[in-house]
């Protein structure tokens, strides 16, 4: 089958579509977003946001301080300080490696939730999101945030 469209329709509809901005792809996902670049550090902060909340409730959870983490785990304590409160911050791919390994949790998933890899499971991503809307890096655990942190430990060990 050969669909033909003619220059008139092709008028017609940008006529309908007025000043709306049109695209494909990743930025048409997020209109806000002025670029790709934008688009990729939003997500890059929200995945960052995850994993050092994730990391924070883990440790807190095996009631280990931030310098028998990065012992037992065999990484460096300034790494573990940098995930754990900047939201900017890049951890090298071999951290998150020896955490995947010292929590027992899926290593691409969690590479992935670390902002390392791009994403691949938009149901590990938005389950990310609600994860770190649901936590306090501060406070003892919760009964939500410790049900929130098994619910992402599950999602983080699904394979793809």
């Amino acid at each position: 089958m050969k669909i033909e469209i003619s220059k008139e329709w092709i008028r017609r509809m940008a006529t309908i579509e007025g000043n709306s901005i049109v695209g494909a792809g990743p930025i048409a996902r997020d209109p806000a977003a002025r670029s790709f670049k934008d688009f990729i550090a939003h997500q890059a902060n929200e995945a960052n946001l995850a994993f050092g909340r994730f990391v924070c409730l883990m440790r807190r959870k095996q009631g280990l301080s931030l310098e028998g983490l990065a012992e037992k785990a065999d990484i460096e304590l300034s790494d573990l300080v940098e995930i754990e409160g900047d939201t900017r911050h890049r951890p090298e791919p071999r951290t998150v490696y020896q955490l995947a390994n010292y929590f027992h949790v899926n290593k691409s998933n969690l590479m992935q939730i670390a902002g390392l890899t791009t994403r691949k499971d938009e149901r590990l991503a938005s389950e990310s999101v609600r994860f770190a809307a649901r936590s306090d890096p501060s406070a003892s655990l919760s009964r939500e945030e410790s049900i929130a942190l098994d619910a992402f430990i599950k999602a983080l060990d699904s394979q793809e």
